[in-house]
């Protein structure tokens, strides 16, 4: 088998890649034009190769493959705004250029990532996947997409899966964005004893799903044909402020440093909550509770501390 993961540099998809390896007769292919990604995540018996999902060269690399995992994005909300320009050529005519190259070499299936952002302006919670109210331009990005997959379905072979991630967190979260996700950033800082910064008030809240979580329904989209066709959220159903991750990872550390309150950042919704209820009924469950998913984070950013990859 032969599946090709774009990102694969990235956090979700160099964690996929791990995964995938273990299915055993499984070729890995790793696409990432290394913008966000980092080379030292890659699994080092993937096939990688550097190049932008916007070129045509990836064309070449998707002959003889089976599955694609399309995680390639730029995916930072506040990037996105200051850039819609960019935002819409890497996340839609990227996307699209994946499509088409999955199209033209008849890949079984493209399991691509949407996103929980495009519920930003829903006041239902927990929030079904028919509650599409995108604000954002990252948001926006990943609609357009969608309809991209619609057509292909339409006038091709090309089967998808849609996944609308809620939060999710785990080692190799990225860390080094323009502003990092609130879990990195706190465990960061408070092993340096700085003080932590908490945008706005910190009682947004948000659905936490645990890395390994995630990966156990990417697999069920190889070998469940349930999955075909529909797009699924992927969240855990419990949502958490922004003061209650602080507090838990304060505790972990046994460190207490007030933090720094600065401005709200715009674009971000109030709060996130998954209905993942279809995810549910094909068996799946998240298992990975928030404190121990905190505590796997902090073990292995302790660890890139001792190894120097974080100053």
């Amino acid at each position: 088998m032969k599946i090709i993961v774009t990102g694969v540099a990235g956090f979700i998809g160099s964690n996929l890649a791990d995964r995938l390896r273990l299915l055993g007769d499984c070729k890995v292919i790793g696409i990432d034009n290394l913008s966000y990604g980092v080379i030292e995540q890659v699994p080092a018996d993937v096939e990688f190769h550097k190049v932008d999902i916007r070129s045509k060269d990836i064309w070449s690399l998707f002959e003889n493959t089976d599955y694609v995992f399309h995680l390639a994005a730029k995916n930072c909300i506040s990037d996105c705004q200051a850039d819609p320009v960019e935002t819409a050529d890497i996340n839609v005519t990227g996307t699209v250029n994946v499509f088409e190259a999955a199209s033209r070499a008849g890949v079984k299936k493209v399991i691509y990532a949407e996103s929980s952002a495009v519920y930003e302006g829903t006041a239902v919670f927990p929030t079904p996947e028919s509650q599409v109210r995108p604000e954002s331009f990252y948001a926006s990005s990943k609609v357009a997409s969608s309809y991209f997959a619609e057509s292909f379905k339409q006038f091709s072979d090309l089967q998808f899966t849609a996944l609308r991630y809620f939060c999710v967190y785990g080692p190799r979260q990225d860390y080094r964005r323009t502003i990092p996700p609130v879990m990195s950033a706190f465990i960061i800082k408070l092993l340096k004893r700085h003080r932590p910064v908490i945008y706005g008030t910190g009682l947004k809240k948000r659905d936490f799903v645990f890395i390994d979580d995630v990966n156990d329904f990417h697999l069920q989209c190889i070998s469940d044909r349930r999955t075909d066709g529909l797009t699924f959220n992927l969240g855990s159903g419990e949502n958490h402020s922004v003061k209650e991750i602080y507090n838990i990872i304060a505790d972990i550390l046994d460190v207490r440093i007030e933090p720094i309150y600065n401005p709200d950042l715009p674009g971000e919704a109030e709060q996130t909550l998954a209905d993942a209820s279809n995810a549910r009924r094909l068996g799946w469950n998240p298992r990975v509770s928030i404190t121990e998913g905190l505590e796997k984070m902090v073990s292995y950013i302790k660890n890139e501390f001792s190894k120097g990859n974080i100053k």
